[in-house]
């Protein structure tokens, strides 16, 4: 969960046509929203007919919903409920595993969570406060340590952002210690570090589900000097071709820890925008702080801080 703090698939590569057009696969289940539960349940194999009258019976017996009886009656289970909820509300199912996202994106496979909430609330507070007078559209999450969930954190709030319509490109900067591959299950696939040292292209992200605008831009191959990197000017320039091409939606950067190196105050400065994560009885307030103060004498707008008790 997260609070406010004021310290007072389909796996392909992108093209950037796809990127500047946005076209969304169509999907069978486009009608689903129209049906009831029980109609997507048998048509998803989860139910026969026969069963889903004698569910019906013992919900109106009980006056209780369809899901809840034909839950309390063995028949399927909490995930089959989510998933014909899903459905029929038009959310696009994420898989878990080997050819979907990683336990921890909670945000994709897990709507009904309590981890999801403040991760939808954090995404309002961003889309009322500080889009619609932001410089440019670009985001850079930092923390002071690791451990903290920064990576878990722009992971989940990208799908956020994705699942309300937003053209999102979450890219891992985080040229030390990636995470988002292992996220997005990507695997060791080519990415930022290619794109810095001219041996890759900003077609390189990856959608990640056909229904929704949501592209993941991997660290890549971790190099040696990862500061370097970001301190050449190749970084100023990939960042300002995306903001070109999601202007209208939303970069998220994932950085490295911001109190282990400097890396986190190169990337926020040409990011423009950033916002700090802290863990509660975790991150200790005067880091925390410390933090605070280095980003803003960057010059970048610090937007706010949050307390993550994930």
């Amino acid at each position: 969960m997260l609070s406010p703090f004021h310290p007072k698939n389909s796996e392909r590569y992108v093209t950037s046509k796809d990127i500047a057009t946005d076209e969304l696969t169509v999907d069978n289940s486009a009608t689903d929203h129209c049906r009831s539960i029980g109609a997507i349940l048998v048509e998803h194999g989860l139910l026969d007919l026969r069963k889903v009258e004698v569910v019906q019976k013992y919900a109106i017996e009980r006056s209780i919903r369809f899901g809840d009886a034909a839950i309390q009656l063995n028949l399927i289970t909490h995930d089959d409920v989510e998933f014909a909820l899903a459905r029929q509300f038009k959310l696009p199912q994420f898989q878990l595993g080997n050819n979907g996202v990683a336990q921890e994106v909670v945000t994709a496979h897990g709507p009904q969570s309590e981890f999801v909430e403040p991760i939808r609330g954090l995404r309002t507070q961003l889309m009322v406060r500080w889009l619609p007078n932001a410089h440019r559209r670009i985001l850079a999450l930092t923390s002071p340590g690791r451990g903290e969930g920064r990576s878990w954190l722009a992971a989940n709030l990208a799908v956020a952002f994705a699942q309300v319509g937003m053209r999102t490109l979450l890219i891992d900067a985080d040229m030390r210690n990636p995470q988002q591959h292992r996220l997005f299950n990507l695997g060791n696939v080519p990415g930022l570090s290619a794109l810095l040292t001219g041996r890759g292209r900003a077609s390189m992200a990856h959608r990640i589900h056909p229904q929704l605008r949501l592209f993941v831009l991997p660290a890549g191959q971790v190099p040696p000097n990862p500061q370097e990197l970001l301190a050449g000017s190749a970084f100023s320039v990939v960042l300002d071709r995306f903001a070109e091409q999601y202007d209208g939606g939303i970069v998220l950067i994932d950085t490295p820890a911001a109190a282990e190196t400097s890396d986190a105050q190169l990337i926020v400065a040409k990011a423009g925008a950033a916002f700090v994560l802290g863990r509660r009885n975790y991150t200790r307030q005067g880091k925390l702080s410390s933090t605070m103060r280095d980003l803003k004498s960057t010059g970048a707008n610090i937007v706010g801080c949050v307390l993550n008790n994930y």
